[in-house]
C-alpha cells in the first residue's frame, strides 16, 4: 500500500497547506478579600490577606504560544506532466494510499512515494483510463486525451516484398529475439526514468521515430526510434542513469547492441554500435560513455539508432530530449 502524504518530483512540488492554530492563555485570576463581620479600627486577620497591587517590577505570567505546525493534506487525484501524444510520455503522483493503478489495461509500477512513470504507443488511442483503486476500494478515475501525430508517411505504387524469413535466418535470429525479450523484462531499480534525458550523440538526424511506408495500401512496419548520423567511431552516452541489461555483438540486424534498463519499465536500445564498453550488469550514469557508433549488422551507413521502449509501446526519443543544441 501507498502511504505517502506529500509528493515531490522532478520541477513539480506538491506540498499541502499548512494550518496554524495559535493560543494565548493568560494565568492572572485574584479574588476579592471577604469583608470583616464587624467594624473595627484594628486590623483583622481577614483584612490582611486582601491582594497587593501588582507593582512595575512585577509581570503577570503568560503560557508560551503554541508552535505553529504543518499538516499534511490528502492527496486524492493524480498529478503529472510530460508530452501527453502518440510516442510520449507522463512522470506523475498516485493518490494517497493507491494500491494498484494502471495506465488502459497496463498495470502501472508505483513506487513508494507514490511517484510512477508511464507512456503511450505510437498507435495509441486517443483517450485512455488512468485509474488508481486505494486501500479503502474507492476508485479514482480519469481520461487522458492523447493527442495525434502527423507521421512521415511514404506511399508507393509497388507491391510488399512476398514471403518471410528464411528458416536459416530464424534459426539464428530466434535466440537473438529471446535474449532482446528477456533483458527488457528484468526490473534493476533505476532510476533514470526520472531523469531529464540528454542526447546520447549530436549529429545528423538521418531517420525519425514513426516513419512508414504504404505498399500500395499494405502498410510496412514503422521505424521504431531515431538515427543519428555523427560519423563512424564518435562516442555516445548513456542518455540518462541506468543498468546495461544487454552488451553483445553479433546481432544479426542490430549488430552491436546494448540496452539500458532506466526503470519502471522503461528501457533504451542503441544498435550498430562498432565498440561496446559497458559490460551486462553495468550500472551506469547519465553521460557516461557507453559504445561507440558503427554499421555493424543491418545498415546502410555508420549511424547509432536509439529506440525507446516502455513496456510494449515504442516511443520517441525525440520527445524526451528536445531538439539539438
Amino acid at each position: 500500500m501507498i502511504g505517502h502524504k506529500m509528493g515531490r518530483m522532478m520541477g513539480w512540488t506538491l506540498f499541502a497547506p499548512a494550518a496554524f492554530g495559535f493560543a494565548a492563555l493568560i494565568g492572572c485570576t485574584g479574588s476579592e478579600a471577604a469583608a470583616p463581620d464587624t467594624v473595627s479600627a484594628a486590623p483583622t486577620a481577614a483584612a490582611s490577606e486582601v491582594p497587593q497591587a501588582i507593582t512595575a517590577e512585577q509581570t503577570i505570567p503568560q503560557q508560551p504560544a503554541p508552535t505553529p505546525t504543518q499538516v499534511a493534506v490528502q492527496n486524492t487525484r493524480f498529478s503529472y506532466n510530460g508530452e501527453l501524444t502518440q510516442g510520449g510520455y507522463i512522470r506523475g503522483l498516485a493518490p494517497d494510499d493507491t494500491v494498484q493503478a494502471s495506465l488502459g489495461e497496463q498495470v502501472l509500477d508505483i513506487a513508494e512515494d507514490g511517484t510512477f512513470f508511464a507512456a503511450f504507443d505510437r498507435d495509441s488511442a486517443g483517450t485512455l483510463a488512468l485509474s488508481a483503486t486505494l486501500s479503502s476500494g474507492q476508485i479514482i478515475r480519469e481520461n487522458l486525451i492523447i493527442s495525434p501525430r502527423d507521421w512521415q508517411i511514404e506511399r508507393v505504387n509497388i507491391a510488399r516484398r512476398p514471403g518471410g524469413a528464411s528458416a536459416s535466418f530464424m534459426a539464428r535470429r530466434r535466440p537473438e529475439l529471446d535474449a532482446i525479450v528477456a533483458s527488457r523484462a528484468e526490473q534493476t531499480g533505476a532510476q533514470g526514468w526520472s531523469q531529464d534525458f540528454i542526447w546520447p550523440v549530436t549529429g545528423r538526424i538521418s531517420g525519425r521515430f514513426g516513419r512508414q511506408r504504404i505498399y500500395r495500401g499494405e502498410p510496412g512496419s514503422y521505424h521504431g526510434g531515431i538515427d543519428i548520423a555523427p560519423g563512424n567511431g564518435v562516442p555516445f552516452v548513456s542518455p540518462a542513469d541506468g543498468v546495461v541489461v544487454l552488451a553483445r555483438t553479433g546481432f544479426s540486424l542490430e549488430g552491436g547492441l546494448i540496452i539500458i534498463d532506466h526503470g519502471q519499465g522503461l528501457n533504451s536500445a542503441f544498435l550498430h554500435a562498432s565498440r561496446i564498453v559497458v559490460e551486462e550488469g553495468q550500472a551506469v550514469t547519465q553521460g557516461q560513455h557507453i559504445g561507440n557508433v558503427g554499421s555493424t549488422g543491418r545498415a546502410t551507413g555508420p549511424h547509432l539508432h536509439w529506440g525507446l521502449k516502455w513496456k510494449a509501446a515504442r516511443l520517441d526519443p525525440l520527445l524526451f530530449v528536445g531538439p539539438m543544441n
